[in-house]
Formats: C-alpha cells, sequence, structure tokens
C-alpha cells in the first residue's frame, strides 16, 4: 500500500497535470481563424429564431398554449 502512495498516485496527479497542460497548450498552434473568439452575430440570429412566436402546434400541443 505504500508503494502504491508514494510512487503510483504522484505519478497519476503529474500524467493528469502534464496531459492537461497539453491539452491547454495546443491552442498555440491552432490555425488564427480557428484560435479567434466565436462570432456574436450568429448567436444573436439564434436567439431571435428562438423567440419566435410558435404559430403551428400539434393537436396536442394546443391544450398547453395559454
Amino acid at each position: 500500500m505504500a508503494f502504491l502512495r508514494q510512487y503510483i498516485a504522484p505519478f497519476v496527479v503529474v500524467l493528469i497535470f502534464l496531459v492537461a497542460l497539453l491539452a491547454v497548450s495546443a491552442r498555440i498552434f491552432l490555425p488564427a481563424d480557428m484560435a479567434a473568439p466565436a462570432p456574436i452575430e450568429e448567436v444573436d440570429s439564434q436567439a431571435k429564431q428562438a423567440q419566435a412566436p410558435i404559430t403551428k402546434l400539434p393537436m396536442a400541443a394546443s391544450v398547453f398554449r395559454g
């Protein structure tokens, strides 16, 4: 049990840290267009579409419309 606590557990912690560091550092090597923030315009148009009123409801769903 001491072998696991002294050798294996620290190795697993360091290994997880290195994998996380590699994943975060990989962003440096992305092309410039992929490293840029996501566009806001498309999100706004989708939000407007989501707020549009529902005009045609199935027969069962029309009961819930208030």
